[in-house]
């Protein structure tokens, strides 16, 4: 029996033309059950920007304000909340869903699981680079070790009523990775590794705000403790601290995050560039820029 999926997407509104693309490519989905889309806003109304969307679409389209804690996690739980189906799915306003992706996910499920995700392909300006997982499951002890890109919000399908977005995460920081590692410690993650998902880099609302970076990584450390006991995830975690505080002139908190990473793991290439920016080698900026260009993040 095919299960009927709700596709949760939040919004602040302020970015029209994206949150149509955005719905428009999930309405698009050959997905054979039931579909229904409940658009999320923490901004101003967007009725209008989706109106004809809406009018022309053959699945059920809603829009409701945020009546849960501001900001993201807030908006997606109020979006699980207002969802009937069996399944739930994510999807950031600015990114798009390719052909085939929820068939696929679906089918995927079908075989064992209660969570799924699949491979991305990164968009940063005039680039498209496709990041995939190399494996069709995804283990609390990969999430550990790695951030994992495409294990991304963009990507999650999931049994309704078992997960809720943390909305103590501050800013609404790492609340996605939080989310992806407390399910993969239920079950390994069923992961769909083709390019499946188009996602923008550059446009985040939270791309340089470096203060929410690093409350959201000392709460994701508070409540992952096992993030500072695997040394390459605690070097990882540790070395994007030092950047953030780099980022922000901190110069002594990022010289000591650096050296937490390095003692962690002497190779994590994320100390010695944080260390350059807080000497003013370089900015955090161009640094990003250049990652983003690959297809990479900090």
């Amino acid at each position: 029996m095919t299960r009927s999926v709700g596709v949760v997407i939040p919004t602040r509104g302020n970015r029209p033309a994206q949150l149509r693309e955005a719905v428009a490519a999930v309405l698009a989905q050959d997905y054979p059950g039931r579909l229904s889309v409940v658009v999320v806003t923490d901004g101003p109304a967007v009725s209008d920007t989706l109106a004809d969307v809406v009018v022309s679409a053959c699945h059920p389209v809603r829009v409701l304000p945020n009546t849960l804690t501001p900001g993201l996690p807030g908006a997606r739980n109020t979006g699980i909340a207002a969802c009937d189906t069996d399944l739930v799915a994510f999807c950031d306003d600015d990114d798009v869903w390719l052909p085939g992706k929820l068939s696929a996910q679906a089918r995927a499920l079908r075989d064992g699981g209660e969570f799924a995700s699949c491979g991305i392909e990164v968009e940063y300006g005039r680039r498209r680079i496709p990041r995939l997982a190399g494996t069709s499951a995804v283990t609390a002890d990969d999430l550990v070790r790695s951030r994992m890109v495409m294990v991304h919000s963009s990507t999650f399908l999931f049994e309704r009523g078992g997960l809720w977005a943390d909305e103590s995460a501050p800013a609404g920081q790492n609340e996605d990775w939080d989310l992806a590692l407390r399910a993969a410690r239920r079950h390994p993650i069923v992961h769909v590794d083709q390019p499946l998902v188009r996602v923008r880099w550059g446009g985040s609302h939270y791309v340089a705000r470096w203060a929410d970076r690093i409350a959201g990584l000392d709460w994701m450390l508070a409540r992952h403790p096992e993030l500072a006991v695997d040394p390459r995830g605690a070097a990882r975690v540790y070395g994007q601290l030092a950047f953030s505080h780099a980022a922000l002139g901190h110069r002594l908190e990022a010289a000591r995050w650096a050296a937490r990473s390095l003692k962690a793991r002497p190779a994590e290439p994320r100390a010695p560039i944080a260390l350059a920016v807080a000497a003013g080698l370089v900015s955090a900026t161009t640094v990003l820029s250049a990652l983003h260009n690959r297809g990479h993040g900090i």
